[in-house]
């Protein structure tokens, strides 16, 4: 009688998913590409004496200091999500998370309604390096923005599935959770950054 010497499996969950490590390499090199744009519009806005230069509109600090709280509050209110997740309040954390979305869907549009009034005023890509420089930058951000919000999306209906096991839940939640705060606090930067200083 021979013994088994090659012991049956026993599959592990890994200590740190695949997927979070995948977002926090993404975020990490996303981070060294947008200091690389700050700096160059650091470097740009260095070069003139006026800034930003004459006939450009002005941005509309305010009404996007508003719509900063509304990204930010999106942010916070994921996090409550996260806990009535961790908690099993399924149902509580569903509706949390749809006013997150919500919330980082309103961002969204209202930037692009900025744009817009900013394009009727004269500020494109063309007018100035300034107008160049902004659309840049915060059009990156944008374009971000809208990337997690269709993983959050996509994340939304993984955790409306009955038949997802809950561990894999979590990690879908981890993930576009890491991607989100990335958007939300590379922002506050941006906004200082492009609109105030």
């Amino acid at each position: 009688m021979s013994a088994n010497l090659n012991p049956p499996l026993n599959p592990r969950k890994p200590v740190i998913p695949n997927g979070v490590v995948g977002m926090l390499f993404f975020i990490a090199a996303e981070l060294m590409f947008f200091a690389a744009m700050v700096s160059a519009y650091m470097i740009l806005r260095a070069g003139v004496p006026v800034w930003p230069p004459w006939g450009q509109p002005r941005l509309p600090v305010w009404t996007t200091a508003f719509n900063s709280l509304v990204l930010l509050a999106s942010g916070v209110i994921l996090q409550f999500a996260r806990n009535a997740f961790s908690k099993e309040d399924i149902a509580k954390s569903l509706n949390l998370y749809r006013i997150s979305l919500g919330a980082g869907v309103f961002f969204v549009l209202f930037q692009g309604y900025e744009w817009v009034q900013l394009i009727g005023f004269g500020l494109t890509m063309t007018s100035s390096n300034y107008g160049g420089i902004f659309y840049l930058i915060i059009g990156l951000h944008a374009s971000h923005a809208i990337a997690a919000l269709v993983g959050l999306f996509i994340v939304l209906g993984r955790l409306q599935d009955p038949a997802r096991e809950r561990y894999s839940q979590a990690v879908d939640f981890t993930t576009i959770q890491i991607f989100w705060y990335f958007v939300v606090g590379l922002w506050p930067i941006l906004y200082f950054t492009v609109y105030i200083m």
